[in-house]
């Protein structure tokens, strides 16, 4: 069984290490047969007696560098260099000594643990290798134990796992933790090789600890005119936590300003900010005080039995007065006012007062901005309001101005309030048609026809509504050629009062119309409707209003008399004036004509 050899590593001796001796049966000792070693190391580490077939390593041998070497080996004739038996292949194998001790994946491990960890929490694993072979004897076997970090930390011997070993504890005490592990080989015992590292645990926080306020009362002053939303002061629990855990929520809990302060939290200072939540009044109120309540948001159920996480002080708030402007008994005024009423009628009043303890007389004034007209006035003393002009509710209804009060020891104070002022309606405007009235009637129209509706409006605005009228004016209603129907609805209809009408004999009728109200005083006017008389075709559709021209006893008609007149006049104006300033003239002939207006009854004559 040649064909494996073993040989120590790490040889110290001053010769040759001796590994073995190769053997042929063809050798009879006479010195004919010749060894010849190849393979790895041969020659180099490895040599042989070519005689005698002895084996030697000529260096020191690390197994962790090369645990196995393979090598083969002939005889052959010395004579004839023929080989006697096939070449064999044999091997050396290193044997392994405890020469490596055991080395940690890390030189420094870094590890986290809540506080307050029940006893074997896992913290972290720590891991050691050992080059050593693992297969032979016990120099790669690894124990781990601890050096440093007791009573707080143990170890497992075979894992390397790091657990807490004492009960409670706290981050607040002591937060970081300097553990050494030693890791041992040859299973720990006397001898062995050992590494060692080092782990850095840290505790970290968890909601153990409860807010305190550091004193149990605060006091703060505010001026009394502070505005909501002002901050007065500012108070600030302590809480051993960190993080999420030291997160403080501040509420007012009880206390006479329950509903005029507030209390916000600083996210950034961890601070609870009294603030104003209504107007103060020094004179009703000079002092308050508060119950404020700290708790922490985010509570741990598992240390309640600690005690309540919340603690609560005092804030006694002290308004300190200021000197206010004057305070109107309302926030505004409304008032009215008949539209007859005489200048310095007096419409009302307004008051105000100084809500300091001074109680500063007081003296009103009108913005003038506000009553540019100076239509009213007050009296600076009592703040009656009266009127300066005559008012007329169809030019304005409401009146809108402004009413200063201000202080007489301390004209900087002054405040203003809005004063209203409607004018009420008085009958004193008659009522009147409600556009232009011009009409017609056919020359063969019937009697007791409709020809035209009436309508009227009236710029009062009577309680009870509008209620008007209608009739003839009474020197036109006898002899009348129409009559007036009243609908009792606010309207009223123009009836023909005979059979027929010729136009040339009347061609326009102007009949009066008189419009009453039923207000009072009784407020009446007079308007007139022009109505013409047409030929109409058989539908009743007006064809012409014209009459025809009247003939003058020398033949010629008063229109015809009067073109001719106008074209004399033309003629001799052409005469005496350059042509350039009678464009309508050509040649020696006029050319005139007549024209109706439409809108009048009245014949004008136009130059063509």
């Amino acid at each position: 069984m040649w064909n494996q050899f073993f040989l120590l590593e790490e040889y110290t001796g001053s010769d040759y290490q001796y590994v073995g001796k190769l053997h042929s049966d063809q050798d009879r000792g006479d010195g004919s047969l010749k060894y010849i070693l190849s393979g790895d190391g041969a020659g180099d580490l490895f040599i042989i007696n070519e005689n005698t077939g002895d084996i030697q390593a000529t260096k020191r041998l690390d197994r962790e560098e090369k645990p196995v070497y393979i090598l083969r080996a002939q005889a052959i004739n010395r004579r004839t260099g023929r080989p006697v038996e096939p070449e064999s292949e044999f091997i050396i194998k290193i044997h392994d000594i405890n020469d490596n001790e055991p080395i940690f994946t890390k030189e420094v491990y870094t590890a986290t643990v809540p506080e307050m960890s029940d006893v074997g929490t896992f913290v972290v694993q720590v891991t050691a290798t050992d080059a050593d072979d693992p297969t032979y004897g016990n120099s790669a076997k690894v124990v781990y134990s601890i050096l440093q970090g007791q009573p707080y930390f143990s170890v497992e011997s075979e894992t390397g796992i790091i657990k807490t070993a004492l009960l409670n504890m706290d981050r607040e005490n002591r937060e970081q933790y300097q553990v050494v592990i030693q890791a041992k080989d040859m299973g720990g015992q006397m001898g062995g090789l050992s590494g060692t590292t080092t782990v850095n645990i840290t505790l970290t926080d968890v909601n153990d600890n409860p807010p305190r306020f550091p004193q149990s009362t605060y006091q703060f002053k505010t001026p009394e005119s502070s505005p909501p939303g002002t901050p007065i002061g500012r108070i600030k629990a302590s809480d051993a936590d960190v993080g999420e855990n030291a997160e403080i929520e501040y509420s007012i809990t009880d206390g006479e300003g329950l509903d005029m302060f507030d209390v916000i939290t600083d996210q950034e200072t961890q601070e609870g900010i009294i603030t104003v939540k209504k107007l103060l009044d020094f004179e009703k109120k000079k002092v308050y005080t508060l119950k404020v309540e700290a708790s922490n948001p985010h509570v741990e159920p598992r240390f309640l039995y600690l005690g309540p996480f919340k603690d609560s002080a005092t804030v006694r708030i002290v308004v300190e007065d200021v000197d206010e402007p004057p305070v109107f008994s309302k926030l505004a005024y409304i008032l009215q006012i008949r539209e007859d009423a005489q200048i310095n009628t007096t419409i009302g009043s307004v008051t105000a007062q100084d809500p300091d303890a001074a109680r500063n007389p007081v003296k009103y004034s009108v913005d003038r901005h506000t009553d540019m007209d100076r239509i009213f006035n007050i009296d600076s003393g009592n703040g009656s309001i009266f009127t300066s002009k005559l008012l007329d509710r169809e030019t304005l209804l409401w009146h809108n101005i402004t009413v200063i009060a201000t202080e007489i020891n301390n004209p900087k104070q002054s405040s203003r309030v809005p004063l209203y002022i409607k004018v009420l309606d008085v009958n004193d405007n008659a009522p009147e048609f409600a556009e232009f009235y011009e009409t017609f009637v056919c020359e063969k129209a019937k009697a007791d026809q409709l020809i035209q509706t009436l309508r009227a409006v009236d710029k009062d605005d009577p309680y009870s509504g509008h209620q008007f009228s209608f009739s003839l004016a009474p020197e036109a209603a006898s002899g009348s050629n129409f009559t007036i129907q009243d609908n009792k609805d606010n309207t009223a209809g123009i009836l023909t009062r005979k059979n027929g009408y010729n136009r040339h004999e009347m061609s326009t009728y102007l009949l009066p119309v008189v419009i009453s109200d039923n207000d009072y005083p009784v407020q009446s006017s007079t308007g007139t409707v022009t109505v013409r008389v047409c030929a109409c075709d058989h539908h009743g559709n007006m064809q012409s209003c014209h009459a025809e021209a009247l003939i003058h006893p020398t033949g010629l008609s008063t229109g015809a008399l009067v073109a001719i007149l106008l074209c004399i006049v033309i003629l001799l104006g052409k005469l005496v004036l350059p042509a350039s300033y009678l464009p309508m003239v050509r040649g020696s002939h006029c050319y005139c004509d007549t024209l109706d207006l439409s809108a009048s009854p009245i014949k004008a004559y136009s130059l063509i």
